[in-house]
């Protein structure tokens, strides 16, 4: 089972395909916005294998966080 985790985008990095630097659980990774090419810098995504697959508003993604934390998949108060 693969899950979606909610994450910020940190920055746009430009290229041939839309890229971005995102944060989540105090750590920085990157992922593909090509289904999400509407995103900007400070937006929370979802993101799946690489993929950010839907924007979210930051109140369902900190919602979203604070139920990875209370299940213990993330630590309590990360974004």
């Amino acid at each position: 089972m693969c899950l979606t985790i909610p994450a910020r985008i940190a920055e746009i990095i430009p290229g041939p395909l839309p890229m971005a630097r995102i944060e989540v659980a105090g750590r920085t990774e990157q992922c593909c916005l090509a289904y999400t090419p509407e995103a900007v810098v400070g937006d929370h995504v979802l993101v799946r294998t690489g993929f950010a697959v839907e924007l979210l508003d930051p109140q369902a993604a900190a919602e979203s966080l604070a139920a990875f934390a209370e299940l213990g998949l993330l630590p309590p108060g990360e974004d």
